[in-house]
């Protein structure tokens, strides 16, 4: 993995405990809303660790892949790219 790992690692641990907040909040049967706005936080923490993550990729994965000039290597990462966007555009 080519992003900040411990910077990755603190923001999952801070995704891990919303979850676990967003659970007692349910078990309470706490607002819909603050329920709903505590996902958004969560996803929000999560959508940066995929962006940083993705943004790692480019830099030095498909980067070393076109220097290597294997055609082969470079349509592979750029297959998995193209995946990840059709993914994200559902």
């Amino acid at each position: 993995m080519k992003s900040d790992p411990e910077q990755a690692s603190r923001l999952i641990r801070t995704a891990r405990g919303q979850l676990n907040g967003i659970l007692k909040m349910i078990e309470e049967d706490r607002y819909c809303i603050d329920i709903a706005h505590q996902l958004t936080a969560t996803q929000n923490i999560l959508n940066k660790v995929r962006t940083d993550l993705l943004m790692a990729h480019v830099d030095h994965c498909v980067k070393e892949s076109l220097e290597s000039q294997n055609e082969e290597d470079i349509e592979s990462k750029l297959e998995e790219i193209k995946s990840i966007v059709r993914h994200l555009s559902k």
